[in-house]
């Protein structure tokens, strides 16, 4: 299949070369280029020019054309840390703390993580993969063409297998690329709470050799934070899941910065996810390694918790992602469009950098900087199309819309999934 979009009002992140993972002042080069075509066959970029030149189109044979007057064309989003597979929701939750309870509070009083569980616990593999399928299409209609997905509100062996499972589904179902994700360190079971070395040691000896036999996870997860996960407990899982060729993506610094992301960078993880509190120690852990920081400012919002220190990051070279982290307790969006928005206003992201950081970074947070991420010949045809408006900046401007028009998967138009 070959297609051709012609006349578009401006390609964002057209680039000749795979860019792979950008770091610090790169972050804010976002090539673009104005009035233009882009060429796709079989599913890849093969080609993209200026109108005035149509020379990279030679074969007008099954070709199917599609005029984007007025509109910009994006690579697609890439959201690197959800948690789509859940049961029911939690907005009691959400009026408890327009009340004054804290995460803390609320979860001391049987919600949170362990409210999540128990509902899951009751949900059929089905319930679970249909709830998902629906709250997938709705963040591919918003321009996501790559996602992560977590384990983490089993906290059983059998619950945390049927979320893995689900989500195994999942990634045979959908069009975009999924990667999984097996957080069952997410929250100590009340049958664990005075014994957590035991539910560790559940982790590491019952659920993480199920998990390697069905081949139910690419990386290992856990919250590590205060009253949650330990240094040293978080240690005992990644170094257990290793041996398993699972590398880690950890939750970390949400609510208190206590030396857990140099654990991480010393453990090889791909990724430390939320950062909303940072040290200088951090900054410098993060510059000796290659894990990449991810910032979540929708959970920011929600939470009205700080929001990552984008500057404090990009400005001492590193680099930067951004995710959604998706899930019914304290972000209830899977809106990429708005993540991106909050990190311009909320944590002073240029829109260049937030688009890189939605964009090939996301892809890197998944190891998958190679295939998505980039308008770059060879690279998979993930991207989408906008509805004709004035500038790329008027995405996170116009921070109340959704402004994507079409989203193209594999040089398809995305149509919507079979449910």
């Amino acid at each position: 299949m070959k297609l051709l979009i012609k006349n578009i009002k401006g390609i964002v992140g057209a680039r000749e070369e795979k860019p792979g993972l950008l770091s610090g002042a790169a972050m804010k080069e976002m090539p673009m280029l104005e009035n233009a075509w882009l060429a796709v066959e079989d599913g890849i970029i093969v080609d993209f020019g200026l109108m005035e030149n149509w020379g990279g189109i030679t074969d007008w044979r099954d070709l199917e054309v599609t005029d984007a007057d007025g509109k910009y064309l994006f690579p697609g989003w890439c959201d690197s840390h959800t948690h789509l597979v859940y049961a029911g929701n939690r907005e009691g939750e959400f009026v408890d703390r327009i009340k004054g309870l804290t995460y803390a509070e609320i979860a001391e009083n049987g919600g949170g993580i362990l409210n999540s569980a128990m509902k899951l616990a009751s949900a059929s593999e089905d319930e679970l993969f249909e709830a998902a399928m629906k709250r997938a299409d709705r963040v591919i209609r918003m321009g996501t063409t790559a996602i992560e997905i977590k384990s983490g509100y089993g906290l059983t062996v059998a619950a945390e297998l049927k979320m893995l499972r689900v989500i195994k589904r999942l990634k045979e179902a959908l069009p975009i690329p999924v990667k999984s994700t097996f957080l069952g360190a997410h929250a100590f079971p009340k049958e664990y709470k005075e014994n957590p070395d035991g539910y560790i040691d559940l982790i590491i000896n019952e659920m993480l050799p199920q998990i390697a036999e069905e081949k139910l996870a690419d990386y290992v997860d856990a919250f590590l934070e205060d009253g949650y996960f330990s240094i040293p407990q978080v240690t005992r899982i990644l170094e257990a899941a290793a041996a398993y060729g699972l590398k880690g993506k950890v939750h970390v610094n949400q609510f208190t910065a206590n030396g857990g992301v140099k654990a991480c960078v010393d453990l090889g993880c791909v990724s430390v996810d939320h950062l909303e509190e940072l040290t200088d120690a951090d900054v410098q852990a993060l510059k000796g390694g290659s894990t990449i920081p991810v910032a979540l400012p929708s959970c920011s919002l929600f939470l009205t918790i700080p929001y990552t220190p984008a500057r404090m990051i990009i400005d001492a070279g590193l680099p930067l992602a951004l995710a959604t982290d998706f899930n019914p307790g304290s972000t209830p969006s899977g809106n990429m469009n708005l993540v991106v928005a909050l990190a311009c206003f909320k944590m002073k992201m240029l829109p260049e950098e937030a688009f890189n950081a939605a964009t090939i970074n996301g892809a890197a947070a998944m190891e998958l900087e190679e295939e998505i991420g980039s308008i770059t010949p060879g690279m998979r045809a993930n991207f989408f199309l906008t509805e004709a408006i004035n500038s790329p900046y008027f995405i996170p401007y116009s921070f109340g819309d959704t402004l994507v028009d079409e989203v193209y998967v594999d040089g398809k138009k995305y149509e919507g999934l079979t449910l």
